[in-house]
């Protein structure tokens, strides 16, 4: 799951800086600050920011050398009044920011405190001559930031209905595959073990049935791992939808297992129909063509 978010945040980590800095830059002023005041002056402000962004994790402020210039500001008591004195100037969100002299936000890292997934957005507050005075820093997390800037989320009201919507169905296809297997083993026992008594025709239909519910069980692993939990698509297959990739290769082998039974089933039966076998193989060639196409253009677009 935590792939699949780290994805979506790079999708919307322009919206996210942009809204996060913004809603920073309100609360952030340089008005009225001395030397004696500076802890009261930035306490304010992070009073003011948790009000404004209640579902972030942590809010401090650091000085011009990377050291934690106030204590931690966070609704968890395990965090809140903590790290004052810390020094955060090896931290990515500081050298940049200093850097850049400009709002900041990181990508995706475990917190040190809570072993959560976070990001930092980090906002420089100069004087009037231009010179640094402390950087306010706010920590959220990864499913609370896709929350707040992005309602489609895996982890919104609609993205849980959706995975809960994907499960039931794979839940109703694998009972059509467990059917369709337990009808096939049971065709298959119907025929005996007397194999000069042995219908064929019967015995290509207990295959067919077989080969029907294994196609539409990786078609359910295909739903269920993508939508329900979240499993990062796999390399070699391009970005493109994998449920669709997946589905048109069970039917690609489902269909190629057919065309080889038929074969040998006309040429031992009815060599006359085996045109018939002939055509649905071209008609295999056609989709795995198809599929291939589809992958590389999946691939095209995605470069």
């Amino acid at each position: 799951m935590v792939i699949r978010e780290i994805k979506e945040y790079a999708q919307v980590r322009t919206k996210a800086r942009a809204y996060l800095c913004y809603m920073i830059s309100r609360h952030a002023s340089n008005v009225g600050v001395t030397e004696k005041n500076l802890e009261e002056h930035i306490a304010k402000e992070l009073q003011s920011l948790q009000v404004v962004l209640p579902n972030a994790e942590v809010f401090y402020a650091v000085d011009k050398d990377g050291i934690q210039i106030s204590a931690n500001v966070s609704k968890n008591k395990k965090l809140n009044g903590e790290r004052e004195g810390i020094d955060r100037s090896d931290r990515a969100y500081f050298y940049k920011t200093v850097d850049e002299e400009r709002c900041v936000l990181t990508d995706p890292y475990p917190s040190l405190a809570t072993n959560n997934m976070v990001v930092t957005a980090s906002y420089p507050v100069y004087d009037d001559e231009k010179n640094l005075l402390y950087i306010l820093c706010v920590d959220i997390t990864l499913d609370n930031i896709l929350k707040m800037v992005h309602p489609s989320s895996v982890d919104s009201n609609f993205g849980i209905y959706s995975k809960f919507v994907y499960a039931c169905f794979s839940i109703a296809l694998a009972l059509v595959s467990l059917l369709l297997f337990v009808k096939g083993i049971s065709s298959f026992l119907d025929l005996g073990l007397h194999v000069d008594t042995i219908d064929i025709n019967a015995m290509f239909k207990a295959t067919i049935l077989l080969t029907l519910a294994l196609a539409i069980f990786d078609l359910v692993k295909a739903i269920f791992e993508e939508e329900v939990l979240g499993k990062e698509k796999k390399d070699g297959a391009g970005e493109g939808h994998q449920t669709m990739i997946r589905f048109l290769g069970s039917i690609i082998i489902a269909l190629s297992i057919e065309a080889l039974m038929l074969v040998f089933k006309f040429a031992i039966t009815e060599p006359e129909k085996l045109i018939s076998a002939v055509y649905l193989i071209l008609g295999v060639t056609a989709l795995m063509l198809g599929l291939s196409f589809y992958i590389h253009v999946n691939k095209a677009v995605q470069k």
